[in-house]
């Protein structure tokens, strides 16, 4: 066990679940809302509290998409590549958003830890292709435009938050 990270936050998960291999899911999506992903030293704690094999949450935290096992950001931005938003511009709205992030194809969060950027297969709203999520929020025919100005409305509203100031 690695003893350098804090495991208040995974007890406080644990103690709310029952201490079986039928928690093993729920443990795993209560920490990952937590941490925005899976730690790798989660995985060993767990099992030794639950009592299933690191493996096999290793197993489960690997099979089921939703999972992360990469540290991702606060606004996790999911960009349409379906086809009708294929069709419509997606790669576009996906290059602009790298630019304006500073990502690429093979990193995928800010260094701040504020932005993730993924693609997903279809968002289910071809109607208003192209589109993308920010942490479930579907925004509906994006543009450069609508990008840069959704991303400075979060920018500041997260300065508000931490008590700094926009310039």
């Amino acid at each position: 066990m690695d003893t350098s990270f804090n495991y208040s936050a995974v007890d406080d998960i644990l103690s709310r679940h029952p201490k079986n291999a039928l928690s093993t899911i729920a443990v795993l999506q209560d920490i990952q809302e937590y941490y925005h992903y899976l730690p790798k030293e989660v995985f060993p704690y767990v099992s030794q509290k639950i009592g299933v094999g690191t493996a096999t949450l290793y197993g489960v935290a690997t099979f089921y998409g939703n999972f992360s096992l990469e540290a991702k950001g606060k606004y996790i931005i999911r960009c349409c590549d379906g086809t009708a938003c294929h069709v419509r511009g997606s790669q576009n709205v996906l290059h602009y958003l790298w630019e304006e992030l500073g990502l690429s194809e093979k990193k995928h969060t800010t260094d701040d830890r504020l932005f993730t950027v993924e693609t997903v297969s279809c968002l289910g709203a071809c109607g208003l292709a192209p589109a993308m999520t920010i942490n479930d929020k579907t925004y509906p025919l994006m543009t450069q435009e609508k990008i840069q100005k959704t991303l400075q409305e979060i920018r500041v509203s997260e300065k508000k938050a931490s008590g700094g100031e926009e310039k």
